[in-house]
């Protein structure tokens, strides 16, 4: 049975539809990924959900007894006496527990007079079990559990709530909810203010969580290990979808291809439908045939228009449910019908990419002994280091830790306090962050681009569509742009700029996710080399072909990938098996040159690798064998000549695995 349900939803304010005819459903024990792109009113339905807002049309409904907890995006207002501290607010979520907790106190300390009647006795031990079953004796130990998983050190737990920034009281918020287990959990962005350990905690929280949760998020490595179902929400509707946000893109994919099928086909029996009109209407004996064709014609191409080809397949035309329903002319059928656009088929590729007009030197970065940060402050120190071409380092480290500053170091913006950094032989950077950072505000989105670039309006608007501005788009001031428009126009503009180092500084910063994956899809085919800034675990897996860590003021670097770095830093099976999965994926969907240059550049640092596995294995043998032969002549006995003999075969079975992945991946 749902534990809600929408009911075709719908929302409106004056004449614009933010959306309408939602019909959906969450069960108990479901995990729900809401996505969609920015503006098409994901926080809107949380809202209606949760009881703040009333619908234009449309119901919802949940099942009797259902607790309702919400996580907005931000808590400024979330607590009703903010001069709590942190940890008296979580004990707010217990004031039933505690009730009985002092109750057991005034029962313990009448016995303690010599009260021991018989009345009193079955009253504390029936009010004791209860205590225990609920979990009287762990629940503060399940507060310290919670806040220290959300970030909360020990000694924040006496903050008063109002001295808390908005990120924190809206993590503190996100802990209460956490703690009162209700029985659907509605979530607005909750990892916009977690570190990556934080966000670690709330994936394996909400693994075991036993209620069900319906959850806005732009991060698609959340929703890969968190969502058992994926809403893709649209003006006109949800679409559901089994599994996760991997599982979802590849059932998107599929249905997006069926969908561009039947629309093509439908096309094509309309385009018939109005032939024979043509043919037939200016003659005495056919037009009342043709007009009444055309009457059903006309109700078909509005009802494409307002609902949607796979709203009309199948359906009579005469219940077709639309607005505004007129015969149309001839000519403007015909022109409506031309008109009409359907979904796109999802496997053609974008055809947009940055592409660098010289290539670079094999080094494109090397370092020694360097130590990164400000004369009284130093960061980070770096003993060697070498980024070379076509590869992609991912840097990762917490907030602070110097990762902008080593960016900006690169660029000779900052200098390094000691040390040896060098840039290879035709070099031409390009950096994310200062091409969002340094866009005219006052400019046009048009003007911005063709102040990088001369060239004809029709080329510059054909250019800017490749980057999702399209129509009226073009026209808006650079300064009305979203975060996540103005990440695109920065993007499109470095492209113009054919670069061949491109630094990124949390490039999907504001994306939502389809944007995202555009972002995603340029960089898989830039054929330069690339240094990733990104708290965005889904990118990174994609794109790395290296980690470099900050960690302990140390930059760290992993020769592999985001798959081998989890593995060698003791990943769980489950999230091992989930990046394993979306590398299955991604190397059966993707068969355009950006996955194949990927694959190659994965496979050269795994044949290293193997190479360096192998070199060793062997050294192991050797010894081995050395061991063997002592063992035989100096009669240490048969068990341990059996030993040795075991570990001998084991040393040789992983050598023999070894040289089998090396010859397959050195023969591709």
């Amino acid at each position: 049975m749902p534990v809600v349900s929408l009911h075709s939803l719908g929302q409106s304010f004056g004449d614009f539809d933010v959306f309408l005819n939602l019909t959906a459903s969450v069960h108990h024990n479901e995990r729900v990924g809401l996505v969609g792109p920015n503006g098409i009113g994901k926080t809107t339905l949380l809202l209606l959900l949760s009881g703040h807002n009333q619908p234009s049309s449309g119901s919802v409904s949940m099942a009797k007894g259902t607790r309702l907890g919400y996580l907005p995006q931000e808590a400024m207002e979330a607590f009703e006496d903010d001069a709590r501290t942190v940890f008296d607010e979580m004990l707010m979520v217990f004031t039933s527990l505690r009730g009985m907790e002092e109750r057991l106190r005034e029962m313990e300390s009448t016995m303690e007079t010599g009260d021991y009647s018989e009345a009193l006795l079955r009253t504390y031990g029936e009010l004791q079990e209860a205590f225990e079953k609920q979990g009287g004796y762990e629940y503060e130990a399940e507060i310290a559990r919670v806040l220290r998983g959300l970030g909360f050190d020990d000694d924040r737990w006496d903050t008063p709530i109002n001295h808390l920034s908005g990120g924190q009281k809206t993590r503190a918020l996100l802990a209460r909810l956490l703690l009162e287990k209700p029985d659907i959990l509605l979530m607005d962005e909750p990892t916009n203010h977690l570190d990556v350990e934080t966000v670690c905690w709330l994936e394996d929280a909400l693994l075991r969580w036993e209620g069900a949760v319906l959850i806005v998020s732009h991060d698609r490595w959340f929703l890969d290990r968190v969502a058992t179902t994926i809403w893709g929400m649209s003006r006109g509707g949800i679409d559901a979808y089994k599994g996760n946000y991997s599982a979802y893109v590849k059932q998107r994919r599929m249905r997006g291809d069926h969908h561009a099928e039947i629309f093509e086909t439908e096309i094509e029996r309309l385009k018939k439908e109005l032939d024979f009109v043509k043919r037939n209407i200016v003659r005495a004996s056919s037009n009342a045939r043709a007009v009444g064709r055309l009457r059903r014609l006309s109700r078909q191409i509005i009802a494409i228009e307002q609902l949607g080809v796979m709203a009309v397949k199948d359906s009579k035309w005469s219940e077709l449910d639309v607005d505004h329903v007129k015969v149309l002319g001839v000519q403007e059928a015909e022109q409506r019908l031309k008109a009409l656009r359907g979904p796109e088929r999802t496997h053609h590729r974008l055809n947009v990419g940055l592409k660098s007009a010289e290539r670079s030197g094999e080094i494109i970065l090397r370092a020694h002994g360097l130590c990164v940060g400000y004369p009284d402050a130093p960061l980070f120190e770096v003993d060697d280091l070498k980024l070379m071409r076509r590869e992609v380092a991912a840097l990762i480290g917490p907030n602070g830790s110097g990762k902008t500053t080593f960016l900006r170091t690169i660029l000779g913006n900052h200098p390094p306090l000691s040390g040896e950094l060098k840039h290879g032989a035709g070099l031409k950077i390009g950096y994310f962050a200062q091409a969002r950072d340094e866009l005219d505000d006052d400019n046009r989105v048009i003007d911005e681009l063709l102040r990088h670039r001369e060239m004809p309006i029709s080329r510059a608007r054909s250019y800017l569509a490749q980057y999702l501005f399209r129509q009226d788009d073009v026209f808006k001031p650079v300064s009305a742009l979203s975060g996540g428009e103005r990440g695109r126009l920065a993007l499109a503009i470095l492209a113009l700029d054919e670069v061949n180092f491109l630094l990124l500084d949390e490039p999907t910063n504001h994306l939502d996710i389809p944007a995202q994956e555009v972002l995603q899809e340029v960089l898989e085919y830039f054929d330069g080399t690339i240094l990733l800034v990104s708290h965005d675990r889904y990118l990174i897996d994609r794109l790395a072909t290296q980690i470099w860590e900050i960690k302990d003021d140390q930059l760290e670097v992993f020769e592999g990938t985001y798959q081998q770095y989890l593995a060698a830093h003791g990943a769980t099976v489950e999230t091992m098996s989930l990046v394993a999965a979306r590398q299955r994926q991604t190397a059966s969907d993707n068969g355009g040159k950006g996955s194949r240059e990927q694959k190659a550049r994965r496979n050269e640092h795994r044949i290293a690798q193997l190479e360096a596995h192998i070199a060793s294995m062997e050294s192991v043998l050797a010894k081995l064998r050395q061991d063997l032969q002592v063992a035989g002549q100096g009669g240490r006995g048969y068990n341990r000549l059996q030993d040795i003999s075991r570990e001998y075969q084991a040393a040789q079975r992983q050598l023999d695995d070894l040289v089998a992945e090396w010859a397959v991946l050195a023969g591709e």
